[in-house]
Order: C-alpha cells, then sequence, then structure tokens
C-alpha cells in the first residue's frame, strides 16, 4: 500500500475504517451509497492501490459516483474528508451560528455546506461559553430580522444545504406562474359586447322578412398561450437546473394557472423532449424520468446546436399559440457565434416573447463579457437571474408586463461601450 501521508489519511491501520465513514457521509449528503459500494470500495483500493491523490480520487468514484449530477456534492466531501487536514474545524466555521459585521463571512461553495452537514451529523459543537462581565454582554435585537423562510427565498441555490433544499422545492412546489389570456382576431356572439355583428343583424332579418328588430352585437375571443422551456442541464447548470425543473413541474400540474400546454426541453450537447415526463404527478418520479432520458446531464454545452434542432423539429408545433418561451442557460457555450446569434434571432421572431433566466446574474459585478452572451442578447425580450426562489417568483411579472426587459438594456449598454 501506498503512503499515506501523501493524503493527510492517519496510517493507523484503519483505512477501511474511514472509507466506511466516508461512504455514510455521502449517502447523509443524498448520494445513493449502500454497503455493497462501500465493499467494492475497501477491495478496489486494496487492489490498485495508490500513489498520488488522483488515483483514490477515481478509484472512490468509479465505487461510489453512479449520476454525473452527483460528482459536485461528493468532490466537496472528498475535499473535506481526505484532503483538508483541519476539515473539522473548517466545518464547525460553516456550521455555527455567526455574528455578521465583525468579520466579513466566508461564503460556502457549491455543495461545501451539504458536505458539511453531512460529515458534522452527530458531532458535538461546542459554542462559546458567555462571558460572566455585563459589560462585555452583545444585545443582538431581532425583532427586524426576517424569517427563516424569508431568508431561504433569497439564498442562492447553489449555497443551500440539504436541509434547505429540500424546503426550497416545498416552496417550489406551491408557486404560481400566472398568466393573462390573449386578446384573439376572432370574434364570437355576445348580447354584451362592444362590437356590432352585422352579418347576424342581417341574418335575423331575412328571418324576419327583412324587419330590423335588434342589433347583434359580438366581441373578441381570448386564449391562453403555451409556455415553453429550454433548460441547460451542462455541468455548471446542474444544481440551477433541477430547481427550474422542480417549478416548472409544479406550474405544469396546476389546476387553473392558464397555460394551453406546459412544453419542457432540456440541452447539453444535445436537444431532449421531457414534456411527458411532467405529466406525472409525483415530481421526483418526474425529474427521475427526465434525468434518465436526458443522457447530456452535467456535460458540455452547445447551445446553437440545441437550438437550431429545436428551430428545425418543434418550434412550428409549440411555438405557433403566441407561446412564451423560457431559456435557462448562463450562455457560455461551445459553438459558432454566428450560428448562435442566428438560431436565437430565429426563436425570438418565433416567440410572443423570449425571456433569459441566468443565474450569473446573481453576481454584483456580472458583465456580458463571454462571446455567447453578447450575441445571445439581442434577441432577447427580458434578461434576468434565475438564482433564487424569489427570482423565480418575479417571472410572474416579467411574463405579464411586455414592457419589463429586466436587466437587458443595461446589460446591451455595456456590450456596445465595449
Amino acid at each position: 500500500m501506498a503512503d499515506l501521508h501523501t493524503l493527510d489519511i492517519p496510517d493507523d491501520g484503519k483505512l477501511s475504517h474511514n472509507i466506511v465513514h466516508f461512504a455514510r457521509a455521502l449517502r447523509k449528503a443524498g448520494l445513493p451509497v449502500g454497503p455493497g459500494r462501500v465493499i467494492d470500495a475497501v477491495r478496489a483500493v486494496e487492489a490498485a492501490g495508490f500513489s498520488q491523490r488522483a488515483d483514490f480520487y477515481h478509484t472512490l468514484a468509479a465505487c461510489f459516483l453512479s449520476r454525473p449530477e452527483h460528482r459536485q456534492v461528493y468532490d466537496q466531501v472528498f475535499r473535506l474528508y481526505w484532503r483538508d487536514p483541519r476539515f473539522l474545524e473548517h466545518m464547525m466555521s460553516l456550521m455555527l451560528p455567526s455574528v455578521r459585521g465583525v468579520a466579513e463571512e466566508r461564503t460556502a461553495k457549491a455543495a461545501e455546506k451539504r458536505a458539511a452537514e453531512a460529515l458534522l451529523d452527530g458531532v458535538e459543537r461546542d459554542l462559546p461559553e458567555p462571558r460572566d462581565s455585563p459589560a462585555d454582554e452583545v444585545e443582538i435585537d431581532a425583532s427586524q430580522t426576517h424569517s427563516g423562510r424569508e431568508r431561504l427565498k433569497t439564498l442562492d441555490f447553489e449555497q443551500m444545504s440539504t436541509a434547505e433544499i429540500a424546503e426550497a422545492r416545498r416552496m417550489l412546489a406551491r408557486l404560481s406562474l400566472p398568466v393573462k389570456p390573449l386578446v384573439s382576431r376572432r370574434t364570437r356572439a355576445d348580447r354584451h359586447g362592444r362590437m356590432p355583428d352585422w352579418r347576424a343583424t342581417m341574418r335575423n332579418a331575412l328571418r324576419r322578412g327583412g324587419e330590423f328588430s335588434e342589433l347583434s352585437m359580438k366581441n373578441r375571443r381570448s386564449r391562453w398561450p403555451n409556455l415553453v422551456m429550454l433548460c441547460d442541464i451542462s455541468g455548471s447548470m446542474s444544481q440551477y437546473s433541477r430547481m427550474v425543473l422542480h417549478f416548472l413541474h409544479a406550474v405544469a400540474n396546476e389546476k387553473g394557472a392558464g397555460w394551453a400546454k406546459v412544453h419542457a426541453f432540456t440541452f447539453g450537447t444535445r436537444l431532449t423532449n421531457i414534456t411527458r415526463h411532467l405529466a406525472t404527478r409525483d415530481v421526483d418520479a418526474a425529474l427521475a424520468a427526465a434525468g434518465a432520458e436526458a443522457q447530456d446531464w452535467a456535460g458540455g454545452t452547445r447551445i446553437a446546436s440545441a437550438l437550431h434542432v429545436f428551430n428545425r423539429d418543434w418550434s412550428r408545433r409549440v411555438l405557433g399559440q403566441g407561446a412564451v418561451v423560457l431559456l435557462i442557460t448562463d450562455g457560455l457555450d461551445r459553438d459558432e457565434v454566428d450560428t448562435l446569434s442566428q438560431e436565437m434571432q430565429r426563436l425570438h421572431l418565433s416567440a410572443r416573447r423570449l425571456i433569459w433566466i441566468n443565474p450569473l446574474l446573481r453576481w454584483d459585478g456580472f458583465a456580458p463579457k463571454a462571446r455567447g452572451i453578447r450575441a445571445m442578447l439581442p434577441h432577447v425580450d427580458c434578461f434576468r437571474a434565475g438564482h433564487s426562489i424569489r427570482s423565480l417568483e418575479d417571472l410572474a411579472r416579467a411574463i405579464t408586463d411586455a414592457g419589463d426587459a429586466g436587466e437587458r438594456g443595461r446589460m446591451l449598454l455595456q456590450v456596445r461601450h465595449s
């Protein structure tokens, strides 16, 4: 067996015990790790050995990982447990309560809170003892603080712990996305209508021998639009995509929401239609089926190619009734910029309203520097963030208010002056 100190693993003859504890932490963080995989991992390490960190990392990953979207959590648990000799102190700093303003709080990385929460399960957390001197006591007025639910609404999806993600999903299941009906050019008979129906009036007069006894009235028909979502499921968008799909499942199964039909497509390196899976009432079963069909989950991104397939094969089928299109992506594309611009223009012309939801907008210093983002911006009606429950709640205003452009205008000014 290679030197264990290269990974900061205690060389006490208990490597198997440490692997079991590591597997238990992965299971508490949400990964499907059972006893059989733990046995396989111990045997794999004994058989393969390791001389570098990468060897040990990939050996355990081969045994414990079954889906690409689990890798982010696995990476954080592995880093905290095997690679950081002071991981316990680091995790305690993440989980213990702190007074804001004394020092700048370090923001947890993606999935880090979930990893810390899993590894600290059952660990005694010693809180600092209060001082005896009344002069040293600090009183904090919490009467004006937001509730935990309000705080959760503004929390970034990537920074949520396992418990917070579960609560956020329950909150998303209760959200709605109302829409106003569209006024059609077609009309219908209406006694209280505001438009005279001359054809009906003449027809009724002929029935009465040419006598005009009553003026028939009519009014315009109304119809509900379709909602179409194109969701990026590449590696950089994985956690956001899952939360947005939870939200869309709630919208698709909400009675009386107003939408004629709700269509959903995912794309990474290829386009996948997952609309039929949204009809499943159980959200976990629906997303599991959608994930099984979308084989490119947490892979690369080819936005232009995916939009080309959508415009060619699906646009006329789902956008023909004044559909609202939600495009969820960070805009980091590998395809040619000219092709991306052309496909975005075609999509924009086919949709009644095209709303781009980009999680990168959560950063205060965000600027449209990427070539893909600069090519896409001119062809959207609204540009909004989509990193929290609050940002998804604001979508209702973006859909119903035709003048709501979000951050589009400000971003276009930066593009023109750069």
